[in-house]
């Protein structure tokens, strides 16, 4: 089965049993939308890429452990864009789930998707005990505090911030969760896949900036110029959009380099050369640089 397929597979798997029973329907019915359809599955797509070139020897470990990244990702999503954080009402091109569903559907919605993927990697725990385990430890690190996204989300709370540590919380955690966790569903030492999620981690984060700096609403399918209106640190106000792409381009550089031998090592290095070229934005010609 592909990789994609693999994804979506285990993602609606994990939504289905969710909604079984005797499931609120309003909520039930939050946690598909806030799903699906879903975004590029960039996290998710990693850790399964990972996997498979470190061997992919138990793949129902694996298609949890990307899926787990995914509802992570998710659940981010939806209490990213409630009026206490960004305040977004367009998410993915539609309206945001505290928009469709109200504020307190939203925040148990968020609620229940991380929930669930622990769930859906404690049920991996049958095919491989120890495996799940290690996956369950490293989803959580990137999830919570000091160092997850949850810790991300609370720089931007603070009077000062650490930059280096907010934007490696912010956005690098998943990214370096996504990494670790293919390498460790396979059975392979997680600690020597940190430095490339590290990296692609930097890498989406500056390109995050520049196409919040760039694009509109219509082409980002979320709110643009968040960055500018939140007074938020980023690449485009410290180095320029040129400078921005530049550094971009030099951590990619860095990713691919980074990569550790692997029977699937060609396959990375391709893999991380698509994403490059999915990242670098088109600086619009009327774009002042």
């Amino acid at each position: 089965m592909p990789l994609k397929s693999r994804i979506e597979t285990t993602i609606a798997n994990a939504i289905a049993q969710a909604q079984g029973g005797q499931a609120p329907p309003k909520l039930a019915a939050a946690l598909d939308y806030a799903v699906n359809p879903g975004g590029a599955r960039i996290r998710p797509t990693i850790a399964m890429s990972v996997s498979f070139a470190c061997g992919d020897d138990r793949p129902e470990v694996s298609n949890a452990a990307a899926a787990a990244i995914e509802l992570i990702h998710c659940a981010s999503l939806v209490h990213d864009d409630m009026p206490c954080f960004d305040d977004a009402d367009i998410r993915r091109g539609k309206p945001s789930v505290h928009k469709a569903f109200g504020e307190p559907l939203a925040l148990l919605t968020g609620d229940s998707l991380i929930i669930m993927a622990f769930e859906v990697l404690a049920r991996a725990a049958e095919h491989d005990p120890a495996r799940a385990i290690s996956l369950i430890r490293i989803l959580g690190e990137s999830t919570g505090m000091p160092g997850g996204i949850c810790a991300g989300q609370g720089w931007e709370s603070e009077d000062k911030i650490d930059l280096g540590a907010y934007h490696r919380a912010k956005t690098g955690a998943l990214f370096t969760a996504a990494t670790r966790m293919g390498a460790a569903a396979a059975g392979e030492d997680p600690e020597a896949w940190t430095e490339l999620g590290a990296r692609i981690g930097e890498a989406f984060q500056v390109a995050d900036d520049l196409r919040d700096a760039l694009y509109d609403e219509a082409t980002l399918g979320k709110p643009a110029h968040q960055d500018e209106i939140h007074d938020r640190p980023n690449a485009v106000a410290a180095l320029g959009v040129r400078g921005a792409i530049s550094r971009l381009e030099d951590i990619l550089g860095g990713a691919i380099s980074s990569i550790p031998s692997c029977p699937g090592e060609a396959m990375l290095c391709e893999m991380v050369r698509k994403q490059a070229e999915r990242l670098t934005p088109v600086v619009p010609s009327r774009q002042t640089v």
